[in-house]
Protein backbone atom coordinates (compact mmCIF):
# COMPACT_ATOMS: atom_id res chain seq x y z
CA UNK A 1 0.00 0.00 0.00
CA UNK A 2 1.38 3.38 -0.99
CA UNK A 3 0.39 7.03 -0.92
CA UNK A 4 -0.01 9.63 1.78
CA UNK A 5 -0.86 7.60 4.88
CA UNK A 6 -1.90 9.28 8.16
CA UNK A 7 -2.68 6.84 10.95
CA UNK A 8 -3.23 9.10 13.98
CA UNK A 9 -5.78 11.91 14.35
CA UNK A 10 -8.70 12.98 16.52
CA UNK A 11 -12.26 14.19 15.97
CA UNK A 12 -14.71 16.03 18.19
CA UNK A 13 -15.88 12.65 19.48
CA UNK A 14 -12.83 12.82 21.78
CA UNK A 15 -10.67 15.95 21.97
CA UNK A 16 -10.42 17.03 18.35
CA UNK A 17 -12.06 20.18 16.99
CA UNK A 18 -13.67 18.79 13.82
CA UNK A 19 -16.52 16.33 13.42
CA UNK A 20 -15.53 12.92 12.00
CA UNK A 21 -16.97 13.88 8.60
CA UNK A 22 -15.21 17.25 8.52
CA UNK A 23 -11.95 15.64 9.62
CA UNK A 24 -12.07 13.14 6.75
CA UNK A 25 -12.93 15.89 4.27
CA UNK A 26 -9.93 17.93 5.43
CA UNK A 27 -7.68 14.88 5.10
CA UNK A 28 -8.88 14.29 1.54
CA UNK A 29 -8.35 17.96 0.66
CA UNK A 30 -4.81 17.68 2.06
CA UNK A 31 -4.00 14.77 -0.22
CA UNK A 32 -4.30 11.96 2.30
CA UNK A 33 -4.92 8.58 0.66
CA UNK A 34 -5.28 6.42 3.79
CA UNK A 35 -6.58 7.77 7.10
CA UNK A 36 -7.07 6.25 10.55
CA UNK A 37 -9.31 7.98 13.07
CA UNK A 38 -7.87 7.25 16.52
CA UNK A 39 -9.99 9.06 19.08
CA UNK A 40 -8.99 8.78 22.72
CA UNK A 41 -10.67 5.77 24.38
CA UNK A 42 -13.64 6.13 22.02
CA UNK A 43 -14.82 4.53 18.77
CA UNK A 44 -18.10 6.42 18.41
CA UNK A 45 -16.89 8.46 15.43
CA UNK A 46 -15.72 5.57 13.27
CA UNK A 47 -18.98 4.92 11.42
CA UNK A 48 -19.43 8.54 10.31
CA UNK A 49 -15.78 8.82 9.32
CA UNK A 50 -15.91 5.58 7.32
CA UNK A 51 -19.05 6.71 5.50
CA UNK A 52 -17.51 10.04 4.50
CA UNK A 53 -14.27 8.36 3.46
CA UNK A 54 -16.20 6.03 1.15
CA UNK A 55 -17.98 8.99 -0.44
CA UNK A 56 -14.70 10.84 -1.02
CA UNK A 57 -12.67 7.86 -2.25
CA UNK A 58 -10.30 7.82 0.71
CA UNK A 59 -9.29 4.51 2.29
CA UNK A 60 -10.33 4.45 5.93
CA UNK A 61 -8.69 2.51 8.78
CA UNK A 62 -10.77 2.11 11.96
CA UNK A 63 -8.63 2.95 14.96
CA UNK A 64 -8.52 4.05 18.58
CA UNK A 65 -5.96 5.51 21.01
CA UNK A 66 -6.11 3.87 24.43
CA UNK A 67 -4.79 5.58 27.57
CA UNK A 68 -2.53 3.35 29.68
CA UNK A 69 -0.79 3.82 33.01
CA UNK A 70 2.70 2.28 32.94
CA UNK A 71 5.41 2.91 35.56
CA UNK A 72 3.40 5.81 36.95
CA UNK A 73 3.13 7.66 33.62
CA UNK A 74 0.45 7.84 30.94
CA UNK A 75 1.28 6.03 27.71
CA UNK A 76 -0.95 5.95 24.64
CA UNK A 77 -1.42 2.81 22.59
CA UNK A 78 -2.94 3.16 19.14
CA UNK A 79 -5.00 0.29 17.76
CA UNK A 80 -5.26 0.08 13.96
CA UNK A 81 -7.67 -1.99 11.86
CA UNK A 82 -9.83 -2.72 14.90
CA UNK A 83 -13.34 -4.13 14.73
CA UNK A 84 -15.49 -1.50 16.50
CA UNK A 85 -18.09 -4.14 17.29
CA UNK A 86 -15.73 -6.31 19.35
CA UNK A 87 -17.31 -6.73 22.81
CA UNK A 88 -13.96 -6.81 24.64
CA UNK A 89 -12.87 -3.53 23.05
CA UNK A 90 -16.23 -1.83 23.58
CA UNK A 91 -16.38 -2.78 27.27
CA UNK A 92 -12.72 -2.00 27.87
CA UNK A 93 -13.08 1.50 26.46
CA UNK A 94 -16.24 2.09 28.49
CA UNK A 95 -14.36 1.14 31.66
CA UNK A 96 -11.45 3.41 30.71
CA UNK A 97 -13.70 6.42 30.08
CA UNK A 98 -15.55 6.06 33.37
CA UNK A 99 -12.94 7.92 35.44
CA UNK A 100 -12.70 11.04 33.25
CA UNK A 101 -15.60 12.98 34.81
CA UNK A 102 -14.30 12.46 38.35
CA UNK A 103 -10.82 13.61 37.35
CA UNK A 104 -12.31 16.61 35.51
CA UNK A 105 -14.11 17.79 38.62
CA UNK A 106 -10.90 17.43 40.63
CA UNK A 107 -9.04 19.52 38.05
CA UNK A 108 -11.75 22.20 38.11
CA UNK A 109 -11.63 22.39 41.91
CA UNK A 110 -7.88 22.99 41.81
CA UNK A 111 -8.24 25.69 39.16
CA UNK A 112 -10.96 27.38 41.22
CA UNK A 113 -8.60 27.41 44.19
CA UNK A 114 -6.14 29.56 42.21
CA UNK A 115 -8.80 31.99 41.03
CA UNK A 116 -10.15 30.34 37.88
CA UNK A 117 -13.81 29.47 38.55
CA UNK A 118 -16.22 27.62 36.27
CA UNK A 119 -13.59 25.50 34.57
CA UNK A 120 -15.61 22.28 34.51
CA UNK A 121 -18.61 23.94 32.89
CA UNK A 122 -16.34 25.89 30.56
CA UNK A 123 -14.52 22.75 29.45
CA UNK A 124 -17.83 20.99 28.87
CA UNK A 125 -18.70 23.55 26.20
CA UNK A 126 -15.87 22.07 24.15
CA UNK A 127 -16.89 18.43 24.57
CA UNK A 128 -20.54 18.03 25.55
CA UNK A 129 -20.13 14.68 27.31
CA UNK A 130 -18.60 14.64 30.82
CA UNK A 131 -17.47 11.04 30.27
CA UNK A 132 -15.12 12.22 27.53
CA UNK A 133 -13.74 15.35 29.20
CA UNK A 134 -9.97 15.75 29.00
CA UNK A 135 -7.16 18.19 29.71
CA UNK A 136 -7.43 19.48 26.14
CA UNK A 137 -10.98 20.67 26.76
CA UNK A 138 -9.85 22.51 29.89
CA UNK A 139 -6.98 24.01 27.89
CA UNK A 140 -9.37 25.38 25.29
CA UNK A 141 -11.47 26.93 28.06
CA UNK A 142 -8.39 28.62 29.57
CA UNK A 143 -7.43 30.05 26.16
CA UNK A 144 -11.01 31.16 25.48
CA UNK A 145 -11.14 32.83 28.90
CA UNK A 146 -7.92 34.76 28.29
CA UNK A 147 -6.02 33.02 31.08
CA UNK A 148 -3.46 31.80 28.55
CA UNK A 149 -2.63 32.85 25.00
CA UNK A 150 -2.53 29.35 23.54
CA UNK A 151 -2.76 25.67 24.42
CA UNK A 152 1.01 25.29 24.81
CA UNK A 153 1.05 28.05 27.42
CA UNK A 154 -1.70 26.22 29.30
CA UNK A 155 0.35 23.05 29.54
CA UNK A 156 3.42 25.03 30.58
CA UNK A 157 1.55 26.45 33.58
CA UNK A 158 -1.45 24.27 34.41
CA UNK A 159 -2.71 20.69 34.61
CA UNK A 160 0.67 18.98 34.67
CA UNK A 161 2.28 17.48 37.73
CA UNK A 162 3.30 20.18 40.20
CA UNK A 163 1.05 22.84 38.61
CA UNK A 164 -2.52 23.97 39.45
CA UNK A 165 -5.21 21.76 37.95
CA UNK A 166 -3.21 18.54 37.94
CA UNK A 167 -5.16 15.43 38.88
CA UNK A 168 -3.72 11.95 38.37
CA UNK A 169 -5.68 9.33 36.49
CA UNK A 170 -5.35 5.58 36.65
CA UNK A 171 -5.85 4.35 33.12
CA UNK A 172 -5.95 0.84 31.66
CA UNK A 173 -3.07 -1.58 32.13
CA UNK A 174 -0.80 -2.13 29.15
CA UNK A 175 -1.81 -5.79 29.00
CA UNK A 176 -5.49 -4.80 28.90
CA UNK A 177 -5.07 -2.24 26.10
CA UNK A 178 -3.01 -4.53 23.88
CA UNK A 179 -5.38 -7.39 24.65
CA UNK A 180 -8.47 -5.39 23.63
CA UNK A 181 -6.83 -4.32 20.38
CA UNK A 182 -5.76 -7.85 19.52
CA UNK A 183 -9.20 -9.23 20.44
CA UNK A 184 -10.65 -6.73 17.96
CA UNK A 185 -8.32 -8.01 15.23
CA UNK A 186 -6.18 -4.90 15.34
CA UNK A 187 -2.50 -4.05 15.46
CA UNK A 188 -1.15 -2.32 18.59
CA UNK A 189 1.27 0.61 18.17
CA UNK A 190 3.03 2.73 20.81
CA UNK A 191 2.04 6.33 20.09
CA UNK A 192 4.59 9.20 20.04
CA UNK A 193 7.23 7.55 22.28
CA UNK A 194 9.27 10.74 22.33
CA UNK A 195 6.72 12.30 24.68
CA UNK A 196 7.34 9.88 27.56
CA UNK A 197 9.74 10.76 30.35
CA UNK A 198 11.34 7.37 30.93
CA UNK A 199 14.92 6.35 31.53
CA UNK A 200 16.62 4.12 28.93
CA UNK A 201 16.11 1.12 31.23
CA UNK A 202 12.41 1.91 31.60
CA UNK A 203 12.02 2.26 27.84
CA UNK A 204 13.70 -1.13 27.37
CA UNK A 205 11.26 -2.64 29.86
CA UNK A 206 8.28 -0.96 28.15
CA UNK A 207 9.25 -2.25 24.71
CA UNK A 208 9.97 -5.74 26.02
CA UNK A 209 6.62 -5.97 27.82
CA UNK A 210 4.75 -4.49 24.86
CA UNK A 211 6.27 -6.98 22.42
CA UNK A 212 5.69 -9.85 24.84
CA UNK A 213 1.99 -8.95 24.98
CA UNK A 214 1.70 -9.00 21.19
CA UNK A 215 2.33 -5.32 20.44
CA UNK A 216 3.75 -4.82 16.96
CA UNK A 217 4.50 -1.21 16.14
CA UNK A 218 5.82 2.18 17.17
CA UNK A 219 5.15 5.65 15.80
CA UNK A 220 8.30 7.05 14.24
CA UNK A 221 7.15 10.00 12.14
CA UNK A 222 4.50 11.84 14.15
CA UNK A 223 3.43 15.41 14.76
CA UNK A 224 4.62 15.01 18.35
CA UNK A 225 8.23 14.26 17.29
CA UNK A 226 11.06 16.49 16.14
CA UNK A 227 13.12 15.50 13.07
CA UNK A 228 15.83 14.31 15.44
CA UNK A 229 13.29 12.02 17.10
CA UNK A 230 12.30 10.61 13.71
CA UNK A 231 15.84 9.26 13.48
CA UNK A 232 15.95 8.20 17.12
CA UNK A 233 12.78 6.13 16.97
CA UNK A 234 13.59 4.75 13.54
CA UNK A 235 16.62 3.20 15.26
CA UNK A 236 14.38 1.94 18.10
CA UNK A 237 12.04 0.30 15.59
CA UNK A 238 14.94 -1.48 13.95
CA UNK A 239 16.54 -2.53 17.22
CA UNK A 240 13.37 -4.13 18.57
CA UNK A 241 11.98 -5.40 15.27
CA UNK A 242 8.92 -3.16 15.55
CA UNK A 243 6.83 -2.01 12.61
CA UNK A 244 6.94 1.74 11.96
CA UNK A 245 3.91 4.02 11.83
CA UNK A 246 3.24 7.58 10.65
CA UNK A 247 0.55 9.92 11.92
CA UNK A 248 0.00 13.64 12.36
CA UNK A 249 -1.78 13.45 15.76
CA UNK A 250 -3.95 16.23 14.34
CA UNK A 251 -6.53 17.74 16.73
CA UNK A 252 -7.64 20.89 14.96
CA UNK A 253 -6.74 23.82 12.67
CA UNK A 254 -4.44 26.29 14.37
CA UNK A 255 -3.97 24.02 17.37
CA UNK A 256 -1.87 21.12 16.09
CA UNK A 257 1.80 21.30 15.18
CA UNK A 258 1.24 19.41 11.94
CA UNK A 259 -1.82 19.29 9.69
CA UNK A 260 -3.29 16.08 8.32
CA UNK A 261 -1.04 14.39 5.78
CA UNK A 262 1.73 16.98 6.04
CA UNK A 263 4.45 14.85 7.65
CA UNK A 264 7.49 13.56 5.75
CA UNK A 265 7.38 9.90 4.73
CA UNK A 266 8.73 7.09 6.87
CA UNK A 267 12.42 6.30 6.34
CA UNK A 268 12.57 3.80 3.48
CA UNK A 269 14.57 1.21 5.43
CA UNK A 270 11.78 0.66 7.97
CA UNK A 271 9.00 -1.90 7.66
CA UNK A 272 5.72 0.04 7.81
CA UNK A 273 2.82 -1.00 9.98
CA UNK A 274 0.71 -1.23 6.81
CA UNK A 275 3.15 -3.54 4.96
CA UNK A 276 0.60 -6.37 4.70
CA UNK A 277 -2.57 -4.31 4.19
CA UNK A 278 -4.03 -4.83 0.74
Amino acid sequence: MTGNIDLHCHSSVSDGMLSPAALVARARANGVDVLALTDHDEIGGLAAAASTAAELGLRFVPGVEISVTWAGETVHIVGLQVDPGCPALVQGLEDTRSGRERRGRDMAAQLAAVGIPGAFEGALKHVGNPRLISRTHFARFLVESGVCANVQEVFDNYMVEGKPGYAPMRWAALADAVGWIRAAGGRAVIAHPGRYDYTPLQFDALYDEFIGLGGEGIEVVTGSHTPEQYREYAAVAQRYGLLASRGSDFHGPGESRVDLGQLPPLPSHLKPVWHDWH
